[in-house]
């Protein structure tokens, strides 16, 4: 008897290890992801009530978290000056990212392209060690 609760004993705890290091893994398999958006405004009001409020609501529902930019928050280091309005925008991994973007594509093409242009650059996370 004593054998079969040590059999029964042992199994248990290697299946609890298993689940355990496999949920670690797959934490470990989907790095966050990131938007920088370049967008340049040419019309400041319209983009502010029309557009923008919409662009927000639809980074909440995506689960995004704005992380920094804004008008004229972006300082050139390099190159060509950046456009008057520079966004970075925080998702869980990148189907969430690609997710929100195919959302947000639609919205720039229905709304947005009447007072902006856009340009939008995803990136993958990295592990911080």
């Amino acid at each position: 008897m004593k054998y079969r609760t040590k059999i029964t004993a042992a199994v248990a705890g290697g299946f609890a290890l298993g689940a355990g290091v496999s949920s670690v893994l797959y934490a470990q398999a989907k790095p966050p992801a990131y938007i920088v958006a370049e967008i340049d405004v040419k019309d400041q009001d319209g983009y502010g009530k029309d557009f923008l409020p919409k662009a927000q609501a639809l980074i909440k529902d995506a689960g995004g978290k704005y992380l920094g930019g804004g008008t004229n928050k972006a300082t050139g280091l390099a190159g060509a000056p950046p456009p008057n309005r520079v966004v970075l925008l925080q998702f869980s991994d990148t189907d969430a990212a690609k997710a929100f973007y195919a959302k947000q594509e639609r919205l720039e093409a229905d709304v947005g392209k009447k007072y902006a242009s856009f340009r939008a650059i995803e990136i993958e996370g990295v592990d911080q060690k």
